[in-house]
Formats: C-alpha cells, sequence, structure tokens
C-alpha cells in the first residue's frame, strides 16, 4: 500500500468564524498511536539532526527561542538604514501573512500575490 503524502489539497479552507469548531475537531496524533511514540520519535530525530548539523541559520527568526517577529523588523531595519546610509535605492514590500497561514491554501497566496505584484 503506498502511503499518501501532503499536498496543497490537503489544507482546507474555513470560513473566519469556524476556526474554533474546526480546530476542536482535529484529533492529535496520539489516536492513530496509542502511546504516540513512534510520532515522538520521529519528531525527537527530526530535532536532533536539525541541531546537529546545524540546518537554521542564525538570520531565521520565527519558531526560534529568544527570536521573534519583532526581532525580525528591528534586524530589517537596521539592514535597510545600512543601504539608505550607503546612499543606495531601497524598494520594500513586507507582507503579514500571520492569520491567513492557518486558514488559506498556500497555493491561494502565492497566486494572489504574483498577480499583484508589480514594478513601478
Amino acid at each position: 500500500m503506498e502511503e499518501k503524502g501532503w499536498s496543497e489539497e490537503d489544507i482546507p479552507l474555513v470560513d473566519e468564524g469556524q476556526v474554533r469548531e474546526y480546530l476542536s475537531n482535529l484529533h492529535m496524533h496520539k489516536s492513530v498511536d496509542p502511546d504516540g511514540k513512534v510520532m515522538d520519535h520521529l519528531i525527537l530525530e527530526t530535532v536532533r539532526h536539525i541541531k546537529d548539523k546545524d540546518i537554521i541559520r542564525s538570520s531565521q527568526h520565527g519558531f526560534t527561542k529568544g527570536k521573534s517577529c519583532l526581532t525580525n523588523l528591528i534586524n530589517f531595519h537596521d539592514e535597510v538604514i545600512g543601504l539608505v546610509d550607503e546612499g543606495r535605492a531601497v524598494a520594500i514590500v513586507y507582507l503579514d501573512f500571520s492569520k491567513a497561514f492557518d486558514i488559506v491554501s498556500c497555493k491561494i497566496l502565492t497566486e494572489n500575490t504574483a498577480v499583484n505584484v508589480w514594478i513601478g
């Protein structure tokens, strides 16, 4: 039997008012594996691999201990100010999909942003 992989179609579109209800109906991995040992082992091995191989760069902010969107914005600001001080042209587009990621298909997000980007 071939295992089904993840795809963009696996991300359901949920109306904003139905998000809580949708999330409450999801089951944790322990419902598939009563002890949860298989999934816990896979997660632990993945985290160890990421840590041991230094896969996460120092520029990574999201989901990193001691770093956040705020530290990302501060670093971004410092970089832009440095470029302006050098007399270089700077164009900035900053998109915040924080709420959209939980309820909208990645395909829809990328298609809509690609259509609405222009050079002026």
